[in-house]
């Protein structure tokens, strides 16, 4: 489970032995997931536990900020 990036308090994960599409599973108080090609293109949140509003909202700011180098992130462990 690499952690690929940490920003702002929060670690973001790219698990080794995951499933497509391309997503990010962000830790801080909680975990948010979150899809790196959206319906239109752009990273959307799957799923939110034990993360409030503003942590999720804070992870899906980084995300978007972040994601052609998450992109190739994931290329480079997925193949």
């Amino acid at each position: 489970m690499p952690t690929v990036l940490r920003e702002d308090g929060l670690r973001v994960v790219i698990y080794t032995d995951d499933h497509p599409p391309p997503h990010v599973h962000v830790f801080g108080d909680g975990e948010t997931k979150i899809d790196l090609m959206g319906e239109d293109g752009e990273p959307a949140v799957v799923r939110s536990v034990g993360a409030n509003f503003a942590e999720a909202r804070r992870a899906l700011r980084i995300v978007r900020e972040k994601q052609a180098y998450l992109l190739e992130r994931w290329n480079e462990i997925h193949g």
